[in-house]
């Protein structure tokens, strides 16, 4: 069997086992998942008439929206920081390395799982949206797969910076304090509120930092507001922490081997 082969067969089998961990346990991800739903059901309902300037309550649904999706993707791999953290702690990572498995497979499971499940969930919270009124009819199909592929590489992206975080921290408390700005983050974003209506100290915390310009790049891609170089500055973003995520987690794995 070539090295590939075995890469794919080690990593799939991987995979198979954190699905069936997180369905046995649904508990975390159910309760990482309440957190973005309460929060749109809260501002849309309670808050809405006034955050809309005036415009309606559907046209905040709309703007919402967007911004959940990309709170409920930090929300979701913040319970991968917790599940990886537990497996180190618990001594089932270092019985891994020890197996004749293909080294690199407990990391790619493990991410793949994650993103899998960050994308589910983002389905559901989605469903969640369109059940209370949000609509994106202009979008067309390649701006509708442009905003899926954006989703997956945030969830790509966080899912790496997630491992890390659990893999550094000695238990699950730590890593659950730890991965507090993959939630805390997307509150100080655009998600709420538009920049222009921030206090002028706090505008530039609010712009430069990853959730910003993702959230105002899928707002362009479904609801066909202007994304100017929000889109490239997204796409670095996804780009560069997926490379930070990935080095540092793969660095700390081997680390810990020797």
């Amino acid at each position: 069997m070539s090295s590939l082969s075995l890469a794919v067969r080690d990593s799939s089998t991987m995979l198979r086992r954190n699905l069936l961990h997180a369905r046995r346990y649904p508990s975390l991800t159910l309760q990482l998942l309440l957190t973005p739903v309460m929060l749109l059901l809260l501002f849309v309902y309670i808050f809405g008439d006034t955050m809309s300037g005036g415009a309606g309550r559907d046209a905040y649904i709309a703007y919402i929206v967007p911004g959940i999706l990309l709170m409920t993707i930090g929300a979701t791999t913040t319970g991968t920081a917790v599940s990886v953290s537990m497996d180190m702690s618990e001594g089932i990572t270092a019985r891994f390395r020890t197996m004749a498995i293909h080294r690199g497979s407990v990391l790619i499971g493990r991410v793949v799982g994650s993103v899998l499940q960050s994308i589910a969930s983002v389905v559901l919270v989605g469903a969640v949206g369109v059940a209370i009124g949000f609509r994106s009819a202009d979008a067309t199909a390649l701006e509708w797969l442009a905003a899926f592929g954006l989703l997956t590489l945030f969830a790509l992206a966080l899912t790496w910076i997630a491992v890390g975080m659990g893999m550094v921290s000695p238990n699950a408390e730590a890593a659950s304090n730890n991965a507090l700005p993959l939630i805390f983050l997307p509150l100080i974003s655009s998600t709420f509120v538009p920049l222009e209506s921030m206090p002028g100290w706090f505008q530039p915390i609010a712009e430069y930092q990853p959730f910003t310009p993702a959230i105002e790049t899928l707002r362009g891609l479904l609801l066909g507001t202007e994304i100017g170089n929000n889109g490239w500055i997204a796409l670095a973003w996804c780009v560069g922490l997926t490379a930070l995520g990935y080095r540092w987690s793969k660095a700390v794995y081997n680390r810990d081997a020797k």
